[in-house]
């Protein structure tokens, strides 16, 4: 082995070494937002504009990095099957204080309908945060009625 090739090959170790460090550091652009803890829903004072209700439970919540910004992702869980027309929206224009807070709403079924597997009911959304929008933000939020999901920086 030549002296060249003995410094590439100590120089590719190095580096791919310090990739292992670099995946647990903010750095990492996957790293931004932590892994996700649940709280107790608050029921705002303010008279709500949407009129479909709150889903039932936030069961999942993740942030995915795009070239734009970041995509925002929940799962609920409404109490029977049926459910559609689903969305997280928005509680303010933009971030307040770090914050972004999206209530996980859905238009119920017409009549009565089966409860059935949690799979079976089971609603995914996703959102699109700006680069701007993500600047300013430390705390994603996911409110349901009965809980919430947020993910932090």
């Amino acid at each position: 082995m030549t002296a060249r090739s003995l410094i590439l090959v100590v120089a590719v170790a190095t580096a791919l070494g310090g990739c292992a460090r670099v995946s647990e550091s903010r750095l990492n652009p996957f790293n931004w937002f932590g892994s996700t803890e649940e709280e107790v829903a608050e029921v705002p004072v303010e008279v709500e504009t949407d009129p479909r209700p709150r889903v039932a439970q936030v069961t999942a919540l993740s942030i995915e990095q795009t070239p734009t910004g970041a995509i925002v992702r929940a799962t609920g869980l409404p109490p029977t099957q049926g459910w559609f027309g689903a969305a997280l929206v928005p509680e303010t224009d933009g971030p307040v204080n770090g914050e972004m807070i999206y209530v996980f709403r859905a238009v119920p079924p017409r009549t009565p309908q089966p409860v059935s597997t949690v799979q079976s009911r089971e609603l995914t959304v996703g959102r699109a945060l700006s680069a701007q929008d993500l600047a300013a933000t430390r705390v994603v939020r996911v409110i349901g009625a009965t809980n919430g999901l947020s993910a932090r920086r």
